[in-house]
């Protein structure tokens, strides 16, 4: 695919997807939408590829919405994706509630980094709640946005924010849409970590080298797996899951070789993803 409004660079074990549109804060459209996708899919396919990091070209995260866009939905009477009828589709067909836009992210089975570079509103705010961790620079401006546009929460945020900060928290930056920084996200519990803004993505590639490093791909698949299916199940259905797979992961090499590695005071050497 020939790729306009993202970066795409495999490098170390580490799939980067940059949004670039630096001119519009990296405004989402689309057409980015599309490429986003795409780039999930090699992502997940790579068996090189270990972990994920999504950032923003320039000053912003996501600005949320492209203006134009927006102004093309009211001269349409009505919401217009944007997208092609057919999409990529990573993630989906793990479990049927993860088969809908930006919910698709549960279905991954490697970890997503959001490394908020700056702004990140509406949909930007969106896809970096979709990441599993989310690390920002200092500053950074965060707003759900969708009340001063006469929408609902986008994309099932409104789902997914009581969950990371408590209803009390969420109800309050859902119904307002105000702006809030990377400070008071942290303190919310939004945010895994806040640093200056030249530190943040060599942070969160050293994060993300010691991650593959010290717990092998196996166990990130299916922790990762775990978190997001156990949000739609009770605790006996969690346990009973658990035991089933511990039982099948500890006939797996990697098993053997953590066990080697911690008794022998070394660092692990996974296999191949």
């Amino acid at each position: 695919m020939e790729l306009k409004t993202v970066l795409f660079d495999v490098r170390d074990g580490i799939a980067t997807i940059t949004l670039n549109r630096p001119a519009r804060l990296n405004a989402w459209t689309g057409r980015m939408h599309h490429e986003y996708r795409w780039c999930l899919e090699q992502s997940e396919e790579d068996r090189d590829v270990g972990i994920i990091v999504v950032t923003g070209s320039g000053r912003g995260f996501c600005a949320g919405a492209d203006t134009r866009a927006l102004e093309g939905h009211v001269a349409k009477g009505g919401y217009d994706p944007g997208t092609p009828d057919v999409m990529p589709s990573p993630g989906f067909g793990t479990e049927v509630e993860f088969d809908a836009d930006f919910a698709y992210h549960f279905g991954l089975s490697k970890p997503v980094i959001a490394a908020v570079n700056g702004a990140a509103a509406g949909v930007g705010l969106v896809l970096a709640c979709y990441a599993d961790l989310r690390f920002a620079a200092q500053g950074a401006k965060l707003t759900t946005a969708h009340g001063k546009l006469n929408l609902p929460a986008e994309y099932g945020l409104s789902w997914l924010l009581p969950r990371m900060v408590g209803l009390t928290r969420a109800n309050e930056l859902l119904l307002s849409s105000r702006v809030f920084l990377a400070e008071e996200a942290l303190e919310l519990g939004l945010l895994n970590r806040v640093l200056p803004a030249e530190e943040l993505l060599p942070f969160t590639y050293r994060y993300a080298h010691d991650l593959m490093e010290s717990v092998s791909p196996g166990a990130l698949r299916e922790t990762k797996r775990q978190i997001y299916r156990d949000l739609h199940r009770n605790v006996a259905e969690s346990v009973r899951a658990s035991e089933s797979r511990l039982d099948e992961m500890m006939r797996e090499a990697d098993f053997a070789e953590g066990v080697a590695a911690f008794a022998e005071k070394r660092k692990p050497k996974w296999t191949c993803r």
